[in-house]
């Protein structure tokens, strides 16, 4: 590309002529978006163009979804609110099990506290009289981090797809965001993403490393400085994916503490 002029090119196999002989070249263009339904019909194997990476099989099946609750509702906006509950709806009783064992943990802070407080010279007493108390308690400290693990395929493939998707560009949502496909103009969403993301990480039990507490809770600022140039369409899915799960994760723990 030089200024207003483009160049595009082809390859094909080569093609030997004889004296005399005459042969005709024919090849097919297509510009336009990235619809998946047109670059089907033009050609097999054409809408492999619409690149969602190696979980694409995930994204194909979100991305049906997406557009067929965009028929009903006709904003990309609402589109992906839906699609993000739906989701969680899905993984409910997931998230729920994740949850309660987070809540689990908290309630047994004190008392993992006591026994740093007891073996504060002896790591190898601290980790043996640790484990014998999630025995004795039944708790599993890997059980809040499994069925998140489960779902992190799904969000990727929504992730993929959301920023793929050439149906999100100048399309607009409510209020000051006028294309979903751009950076929030005023950064309002991805600020408000940070502040969910600090509210989860208050839910969630503190790290035992006062280091690593610092640093989790320095997270928050990180994302919100990234999610600062994310398509305003991807960093409504995390602000509304945050809330959701805040709402999910008060509503367990408080359960437990009754």
């Amino acid at each position: 590309m030089s200024g207003d002029d483009y160049i595009m090119g082809v390859l094909s196999n080569p093609v030997h002529l004889n004296p005399q002989q005459t042969y005709t070249f024919s090849s097919q263009l297509y510009v336009g978006p990235e619809l998946m339904n047109v670059l089907k019909a033009i050609s097999p194997g054409l809408d492999l163009t619409i690149d969602y990476g190696w979980l694409s099989f995930i994204s194909v099946i979100l991305f049906w979804i997406l557009q067929n609750i965009y028929h009903f509702v006709g904003n990309w906006g609402w589109s992906i609110i839906l699609v993000t509950v739906l989701i969680k709806l899905i993984f409910f009783h997931l998230s729920a099990k994740s949850y309660k064992s987070m809540a689990n943990m908290r309630k047994l802070q004190p008392k993992i506290e006591a026994l740093r407080a007891r073996f504060v010279d002896d790591k190898t007493k601290l980790s043996q009289a640790t484990m014998e108390l999630y025995r004795k308690e039944k708790v599993n400290p890997l059980g809040g981090c499994l069925p998140i693990v489960v779902q992190i395929p799904v969000f990727i493939g929504l992730y993929w797809v959301l920023l793929e998707s050439v149906q999100l560009r100048q399309a607009p949502f409510i209020f000051w965001i006028h294309d979903l496909a751009i950076p929030d103009p005023f950064y309002i969403l991805p600020i408000i993403m940070g502040i969910t993301m600090f509210i989860q990480q208050k839910l969630n039990p503190p790290p035992p490393d006062p280091t690593q507490a610092k640093v989790m809770l320095f997270l928050p600022v990180v994302f919100t400085g990234l999610f600062l140039h994310f398509p305003a369409g991807l960093v409504l899915y995390w602000v509304i994916n945050n809330t959701l799960s805040i709402a999910q994760q008060w509503y367990v723990t408080q359960k437990l503490l009754k």
